[in-house]
Parts: C-alpha cells; structure tokens; sequence
C-alpha cells in the first residue's frame, strides 16, 4: 500500500481514495502508478499513525514540500491530515505543507473547514477548472450537483484568512476563454492563479 510517494522534488501524501468528485481529466482514470509510485490505489485508508511512521522513513530534508495528494481528495480525511501536518510541524518546521484539494471540504463535512487548518498548511491548490457552476458540473460531475462551485469559491475566500498561500488552478484544456474567465474569478477571491498542464 503505496502512502509516500515522490514527484519531482516534492513527497506526496496519498492518504484516501474518496472523492466527491469524477473529473473528466483526473488522472486516476488514466492508470493506477504515478510519479514513483506503482499504484495509489489503497486496500484501505491508512492510520494517522502509519501515515506518520512511513513519513518519517522518508529524509524530509531532501524535499522542497510534502504534498497531500493521491488518489482521492485529501480533506474528505481533515481529522487525520490535520494531526498529521501537527506531527509534521513539529518534528520538521522548516517543511512546506501543501494540500490540493477540490475545494468542496465545507459540503463535504457541513462545516466551514478552513480554520481548521491555520498554522499547518503552508498553501492550498484549488482545483477550479470552470467559470461557472454548470460547466463545473459538466467537467467535474460533484455529488453535490451547482451548490459545488460556489461551494468552492466560498472556501478559496474563506481560506485565505487562515492559509498563507491559496491558489486556483485550472488545467489548460479549457480553452483561453474559460482560462480567462477563471483568472478573474481567482483575483476576486484574493487567490493566486495557476494554468497547469494537462497530463493524459
């Protein structure tokens, strides 16, 4: 059962494969490896503490940031990531803490969720991907049908108060208009705007 994993310079965290989401682009429709890992597809969810122990097998030192990030989304589990970035702050301070997430925390667990993580997240990646809420919903088909969008928007906003860095992304298949559209939607928000590649 892969739990860390490398890509490039970073260590990953695959800590769930639940997810509200289907997105059309998601990688995990490609295959079951990515980056050093041979499959990310868990036999069940690891422990904080097995999460904790295999991150400490790793010299954290080597690494530019440790990523939540598998195949699921990282906040459908915030109880347990958000000891595991306590633990991790701890022992190693210097490290940089990303999560990336789809944003949909709040729905997920009914409740504003970005508190929770001042002081132990360093940036959050936001996949946004549309402009509006029916194209989110085309592209992304959430469980939680147009309330998804706004949803995230609300939580990108929210968590700027307690993240020093949020970011919104979008892949770069959306065409240049959508791209556009979502830049202004990022800069509403007060969040840093990423295009990122698509990876098929």
């Amino acid at each position: 059962m892969t739990i860390t994993y490398e890509v490039g310079d970073s260590l990953y965290v695959n800590i769930t494969n639940r997810c509200p989401n289907a997105c059309d682009f998601c990688v995990r429709t490609h295959g079951a490896s990515y980056g050093s890992a041979d499959s990310l597809w868990l036999e069940r969810e690891p422990t904080a503490e097995e999460i904790e122990a295999d991150i400490e097998k790793r010299e954290l030192g080597r690494y530019r940031e440790l990523v939540f990030c598998g195949y699921g989304e990282p906040l459908e589990r915030i109880d347990e990531l958000c000891r595991v970035c306590r633990f991790v702050k701890q022992r190693h301070p210097s490290v940089q803490i990303r999560v990336n997430t789809n944003g949909l925390s709040d729905l997920i667990h009914q409740r504003r969720t970005a508190p929770e993580l001042e002081g132990l997240v360093d940036v959050l990646s936001i996949s946004l991907n549309s402009a509006t809420p029916e194209g989110y919903d085309r592209l992304c088909h959430p469980k939680f049908g147009l309330a998804a969008h706004p949803a995230l928007l609300a939580f990108a906003k929210d968590a700027k108060s307690y993240v020093p860095r949020v970011v919104l992304s979008v892949v770069d298949t959306i065409g240049e208009e959508e791209i556009e559209k979502c830049r202004v939607l990022a800069k509403e928000a007060g969040a840093e705007y990423r295009v990122r590649k698509y990876i098929p």
